[in-house]
């Protein structure tokens, strides 16, 4: 006699407290994937693990699983470890830019899947895009072909990575079960395992720009996460950084990529140097360049100061069809017709500044999307020129906003002063890195 699984099995079991085994949490995902099973079952399921949890072991597989709902990326003909980064988002981040061509510059194979943004600003592919004729529409032959013959690729997601990741992210945005750490953490992981990399570093945000809010939420996630890297065969570190203030001060696509040019160029703001290098320091270790992160430190930095790093990102625009003298001219870049400047309306030190209303001041002036379906103007934005704990003076500028419609440069503007916060006493400065999680 042949015993079938049911999902109202599975919804019960799980209800009542109890752990899924390996092959029901199989049949459930796959099930879901091939449209077996019905959204409003799947919907019960992911109410019953936001209330009861899963254990490590629930957790790793059904990150698994998911990761197998669609093609497994086979990176094995590129030669070499390949490590990958995955960073949870935040304003002002564009660390994919200066951080790949700086690991690559070391001889380190970086082989990307990047998305596209939904939000205050365009993703890695939105922002690459500022180059003419860039393009991230390659085959998988050339994906590879590219990594071994220049050491960096960047490509988009495929339809068929992690599709059960896509379906059931898409049930849990309607269905209020988003924030869960098993699910949130086997969401990302499941790409990251999909996309082959060897070895994996997570640049976890926290802060009022960040999907944790809380460090010590961050701090769950990043172990949560390295568990499952780590039970995945996968080497994986995550960094806990700052996102209660945008990073660097370039906000908006085009106006973040000319930042990420102007740190290769060894003139990059203090804080998104010291991600770049300790996200990079750790890429380095993992790939076995050297088994000490200072030592990585010192290489990397290196790379920026002997211009290999620059050089190495113009040779990836060039091999992805984008026009890479703009790297050497960045002023060729896209550039909004309107740009003005924002005044303190007070004398004073800066005490905070809500991170995402920020976000929000990119996303009004054209420069993120609202929907899918969304145009990015990729010349917009703004671009800060004092943060926390800096000293201002009335009518001295905060930052500089970039538009192409003055309608949305007013909104944007009176957003953009209602975000910041100010002191008479001296502010303490923000401590970028919070943490680091191996295990």
């Amino acid at each position: 006699m042949v015993i079938t699984m049911r999902m109202y099995d599975l919804i019960m079991k799980k209800r009542s407290g109890n752990a899924l085994s390996n092959e029901e949490i199989d049949f459930m995902v796959q099930g879901y994937t091939k449209g077996e099973i019905p959204d409003y079952q799947m919907s019960a399921m992911t109410m019953a693990i936001y209330f009861q949890g899963m254990n490590e072991k629930e957790t790793l597989e059904l990150t698994m699983a998911m990761a197998h709902s669609g093609d497994m990326l086979d990176l094995s003909d590129i030669k070499g470890i390949k490590v990958d980064k995955h960073s949870t988002g935040g304003v002002g981040d564009k660390t994919s830019l200066a951080l790949t061509p700086m690991v690559a510059a070391l001889g380190i194979p970086v082989a990307k899947m990047s998305g596209r943004g939904l939000g205050h600003t365009g993703g890695t592919i939105d922002k690459l895009e500022s180059f003419t004729g860039f393009s991230t529409a390659i085959s998988e032959e050339q994906f590879k072909e590219n990594v071994n013959r220049i050491g960096i690729a960047i490509m988009g997601q495929t339809a068929d990575l992690a599709p059960a990741d896509k379906k059931l992210y898409a049930l849990r945005d309607v269905t209020a079960t988003v924030d869960n750490m098993s699910l949130i953490a086997s969401s990302i992981m499941s790409k990251k395992l999909a996309a082959g990399a060897d070895a994996i570093v997570l640049d976890v945000k926290t802060g009022s720009g960040a999907f944790m809010k809380k460090e010590a939420d961050a701090f769950l996630l990043a172990k949560e996460m390295v568990r499952i890297g780590n039970g995945a065969g996968r080497k994986t570190t995550a960094v806990i950084s700052d996102m209660d203030q945008p990073l660097g001060f370039a906000v908006g696509n085009a106006l973040e990529v000319r930042e990420a040019i102007d740190t290769l160029k060894g003139n990059g703001p203090e804080d998104f140097v010291e991600l770049c290098l300790t996200l990079g320091s750790h890429m380095v270790v993992a790939a076995g360049k050297t088994e000490s992160v200072e030592e990585a430190r010192k290489m990397l930095v290196k790379v920026l100061e002997d211009g290999s790093a620059l050089d190495k990102l113009a040779e990836f625009v060039g091999a992805q069809g984008g026009d890479k003298e703009l790297v050497y001219h960045p002023e060729g870049l896209p550039q909004a017709l309107l740009v003005e400047e924002i005044v303190s309306p007070v004398d004073g030190y800066i005490k905070h500044i809500v991170c995402d209303e920020i976000g929000i001041c990119s996303l009004i002036l054209g420069g993120g999307r609202e929907t899918k379906e969304s145009e990015i103007d990729l010349s917009v934005g703004l671009v800060l020129s004092k943060k926390v704990g800096d000293y201002v003076k009335k009518g001295e500028v905060l930052a500089t906003i970039h538009a192409n419609d003055s309608e949305k440069l007013k909104l944007a503007k009176d957003r953009f002063i209602k975000a910041y916060t100010f002191s008479e006493t001296p502010v303490e400065k923000k401590k970028l890195i919070k943490g680091i999680v191996t295990e």
